[in-house]
């Protein structure tokens, strides 16, 4: 298809076209690009496809900042002015509520863009393997037809530290620099890949399951620790006779490792390691061990301290994160229950806690907060954040939402006033949607990460409850992501 102009942007960071009776969507440009562009993937009523020349650049186009725009697929909008990505999550927004919830809605708020627009996250996480994804070009440097190869053009099967490439999950795009956390994570970052080259480190192969040096997570926080976590693949066969692989050749390289990073960056007040056995990288059912200084480092919000491990969860903006809350907070106490005109504080359950961050935020201002949560590591952190601000009016509880939430839970501990819940993309489990009918808060405060879901729980909320407020909040700018905090009334 040649000649094309992108008419608008749609899901998942792409745009669109419309060609006869198809939608064509494409990554990586913005309205008002004219381009030819490839059909990739065809079905009966939408397209795929993928610009193979810019014809004239829009108007309202941006350069990006990043020179793996294009090809990383995280920040699929550092082409379009942040003020343009604001109009287009709050659009999202609204036609998700609206064609998927199928409900009354109010007005909304105007979106509440975020505080920083680079280096606003507070946590990044990098693979490592022993195959770098080679771009389109390079591929070209390599072709039998070529014969040649430009000097220091990267190899075939060399390692890389950086983010997986949707659809190829076992290679990576090496990264240079990302705009997206303060720069000291790169220098961090860098320096363990020179490094582990340097010392014959060998790199992840998530194929074969073989190769030393795996994930990288790297946290840093507005009290100003930094925290850094070095996933590892001891061979499993290189054990001693008690079992202990850390002082096979593996894990000696290993710890070496992690001193040259100890000594390096002594702002790292915070450096933990592990050995993963598993398939996949995920650490919630690892032993993570301290290699330097504490196992966590903590947050601020307000003159509330909020402990932060390495399973934490915990909001990556931290700046935005305050915003949101304060936006929960007003949605949960903005205007007084029956019982507060009698001079009685709400019952507050927060479902999906987390490290109880605003089960804790709120608590002040609620009889009583009782929070669950799946991961008991979080609730312990929960726990403690509780413990460090003198805060004696929270219950935390662990386990799945569907079995704790129940009939029986309700009525050992009261019927809340009011329900705040912040569950995964996912939205809630149905279970938990019934239960919460039947136990009937005054008001109910919503915040998701996926409006797509929220609109789907909204719709079965509907039958009891109408919608009062809308705040959309962007947590993520130059992604597609958007927050949403809706707040219920019974009718």
């Amino acid at each position: 298809m040649e000649q094309v102009e992108i008419e608008a942007c749609a899901a998942e960071g792409k745009s669109l076209f419309h060609w006869d009776d198809l939608v064509v969507f494409v990554p990586f440009c913005v309205p008002g690009d004219i381009v030819d562009v490839q059909i990739r993937r065809k079905k009966h009523s939408f397209a795929e496809g993928e610009v193979v020349r810019f014809i004239q650049y829009s108007k309202v186009r941006e350069e990006p900042r990043c020179k793996h725009f294009g090809i990383c697929g995280g920040c699929k909008w550092q082409n379009l002015p942040y003020s343009e990505q604001l109009k287009m999550k709050e659009q999202q927004v609204k036609d998700q509520l609206t064609r998927i919830g199928k409900i009354e809605l109010p007005e909304f708020r105007p979106i509440l863009g975020s505080v920083k627009q680079w280096e606003y996250r507070n946590k990044m996480d990098y693979g490592c393997a022993n195959k770098r994804w080679l771009t389109k070009e390079e591929v070209r440097e390599w072709s039998e037809e070529s014969g040649v190869r430009r000097e220091n053009s990267p190899r075939k099967n060399t390692p890389a530290i950086g983010f997986h490439i949707t659809g190829a999950f076992d290679k990576i795009l090496p990264i240079e620099k990302c705009w997206l956390m303060d720069d000291l994570h790169n220098q961090i970052r860098n320096e363990i890949f020179d490094f582990a080259l340097k010392n014959d480190i060998s790199f992840f192969d998530l194929r074969e399951q073989v190769g030393l040096l795996r994930d990288v997570i790297i946290r840093n926080s507005n009290t100003g620790e930094w925290m850094v976590i070095i996933q590892f693949h001891l061979d499993s066969s290189a054990a001693d006779n008690e079992g202990n692989r850390w002082e096979s050749e593996d894990g000696k390289k290993a710890l070496a490792l992690l001193q040259f990073v100890a000594d390096k960056f002594p702002q790292i007040s915070s450096l933990l390691y592990l050995d993963n056995q598993k398939c996949n990288d995920t650490i919630g059912d690892q032993d993570i061990l301290v290699f330097k200084g504490n196992d966590h480092i903590f947050e601020t919000m307000e003159d509330l301290k909020f402990k932060v491990g390495p399973k934490s969860f915990y909001q990556t903006n931290t700046d935005q994160a305050y915003h949101l809350y304060s936006v929960v907070r007003e949605f949960a106490f903005g205007s007084p229950l029956p019982l507060e005109g009698k001079g009685v504080a709400p019952l507050v359950y927060d479902l999906y806690t987390g490290t109880g961050t605003i089960a804790n935020f709120v608590a002040r201002k609620a009889r009583k907060v009782i929070g669950i949560e799946y991961v008991p590591e979080a609730i312990e952190d929960a726990k403690v954040n509780s413990q460090i601000n003198t805060i004696d009016n929270t219950l935390f509880f662990a386990g799945d939402m569907k079995d704790v939430l129940n009939d029986e839970f309700i009525s050992e501990h009261g019927r809340p006033d009011i329900i705040i819940t912040d569950p995964p993309r996912a939205g809630m489990h149905p279970d938990v949607v019934q239960t919460i009918l039947r136990t009937s808060p005054n008001r109910i405060v919503y915040v998701s990460c996926n409006p797509a879901t929220q609109a789907r729980d909204l719709q079965m909320l509907d039958c009891d409850y109408r919608v009062i407020a809308v705040q959309p909040v962007d947590m993520f700018p130059h992604t597609p992501h958007v927050e949403n905090v809706v707040l219920l009334e019974k009718k």
